[in-house]
């Protein structure tokens, strides 16, 4: 169900930090336009730790309708509190979203028991595809790959975005996996890679700039042109980098700001980045010949 390029999308703020309501759904539109695979709205990219339950929902709700079927969603409405995910996945559901994407949950730091009876609660009880969000360095938990593996079984638990940065932990996953079940980089700067190991593509930060590049590289590692995917690995890898440079999703914001796209406004304990972080961002927009 899910391969090729899938856009983290970012959450548009007005000068007064409400929701910018109309800047979204034109970041919707240009997505699709690029050729974007799908859309992934509220993830860690779209500041969720930051709306509102009620704000969480009317984005998913607006970049639904927005996306009007042209392209799978797949909402974000994970959460540390289970009984909260699953409001948020059943609301999701109801809106049309064509998945969930589940975080690990947070701070609570759960067992792998309990990683374990989190996900199936929420598959068990909405009847929606599930993508299991790996990232202990925002979590503090990793999920191992037994647990994975135990999740997989499932059926409406299809994937996961793998954000660990531990390749060797992906190829176990890849090696594993049931054929149905897909692996998605949620790093842009492995995503080729992984992608050629047998991944079937990303959750990309740096596609809210580039969609029709991503696509490309994705596309051509997912064909076998080695060549082709490799020199656009290389050729985007500086602006890869440039996203890490602070806290996503402070460094694609702010580079979306300085091209014109969005006021570069966030929510705290967000803030901008630094001057010399804008500096490093202005340098790679102009080699890349985005701005």
């Amino acid at each position: 169900m899910f391969s090729g390029v899938y856009t983290a999308l970012i959450t548009p703020f007005s000068k007064n930090g409400e929701l910018d309501k109309e800047k979204l759904k034109d970041l919707v539109d240009f997505q699709i336009a690029e050729g974007i695979s799908g859309l992934v709205p509220v993830g860690t990219t779209g500041e969720s730790p930051t709306l509102t339950i009620k704000e969480n929902i009317d984005v998913i709700n607006l970049v639904v309708k927005q996306s009007a079927g042209r392209k799978n969603v797949i909402a974000g409405t994970g959460a540390n509190c289970t009984a909260e995910a699953l409001e948020m996945t059943q609301a999701a559901k109801d809106i049309g979203a064509d998945a969930s994407l589940q975080v690990a949950p947070y701070y609570n730091k759960p067992n792998q028991e309990g990683l374990y009876r989190h996900f199936m609660t929420i598959a068990d009880n909405v009847d929606l595809p599930i993508v299991v969000y790996n990232i202990q360095g925002r979590s503090g938990v990793n999920i191992e790959t037994d647990t994975l593996m135990r999740l997989a079984s499932h059926p409406n638990i299809i994937a996961v975005k793998e954000a660990s940065g531990n390749i060797g932990q992906m190829m176990d996953v890849l090696s594993r996996k049931p054929d149905d079940f897909a692996l998605l980089s949620g790093d842009d700067n492995i995503a080729m890679p992984i992608t050629l190991l047998g991944g079937s593509g990303v959750i990309s930060v740096a596609s809210n700039l580039i969609p029709a590049e991503m696509e490309s590289m994705i596309g051509s590692a997912l064909k076998g042109d080695l060549k082709k995917a490799r020199d656009l690995h290389y050729k985007l890898l500086p602006l890869f980098k440039a996203m890490t440079l602070e806290t996503n999703p402070l460094p694609i914001k702010s580079a979306m700001s300085l091209i014109g796209n969005i006021e570069e406004v966030f929510r705290l304990p967000l803030c901008p980045p630094s001057e010399e972080t804008k500096e490093q961002l202005k340098i790679v927009l102009k080699q890349q010949g985005l701005l």
